[in-house]
C-alpha cells in the first residue's frame, strides 16, 4: 500500500487521493503510518528507486519497461522491483501489445510532496 487510498470504482483508473496530512500538521493515526512506511519501504531499496526515479524523470511521465530496465539488474529482478512500486500504489501500468508502460501519476508526487511539507 502506500500514501494514497483505493479509488472508488467510479473515478479513473490510476486515480489517487492522499490520505495523510504532512507530517508536521499531527501525529499520524496507525493506519496512515502502515501506508507510509509501505511507501517508504518500497523507494528503500536502490533498484526501486532507481526504477521510480527513471518513470517519473522520464519524458511523458511515463516509461516503457523496454526503455527503463538497465539498472544492473536482470529482467526478471527489474520485474519483481516495478510490481512491488506497483503494489505500494507509487507505479500504475498500461500493456500495449507486448510492452507494458509506467507512470508515476501526479497526485501520488503531490502527496508524497505534502507529505514531507514543513508548515
Amino acid at each position: 500500500m502506500s500514501n494514497v487510498k483505493a479509488r472508488p470504482e467510479s473515478e479513473a483508473p490510476g486515480s489517487v487521493v492522499p490520505c495523510c496530512p504532512p507530517l508536521s500538521e499531527r501525529p499520524f493515526t496507525a493506519e496512515e503510518a502502515e501506508r507510509t512506511a509501505r511507501m517508504f519501504k518500497a523507494l528503500g531499496d536502490p533498484v526501486r528507486l532507481r526504477l521510480f526515479s527513471a518513470v517519473a524523470s522520464h519524458e511523458g511521465g511515463e516509461a516503457c519497461v523496454c526503455d527503463i530496465s538497465d539498472v544492473g539488474v536482470s529482467q526478471p529482478t527489474v520485474s519483481h522491483h516495478l510490481k512491488k512500486l506497483k503494489e505500494a500504489g507509487l507505479l500504475t501500468s498500461e500493456r500495449r501489445g507486448t510492452w507494458v508502460y509506467y507512470r508515476v501519476e501526479p497526485s501520488v508526487l503531490a502527496a508524497m510532496g505534502q507529505l514531507l511539507a514543513v508548515r
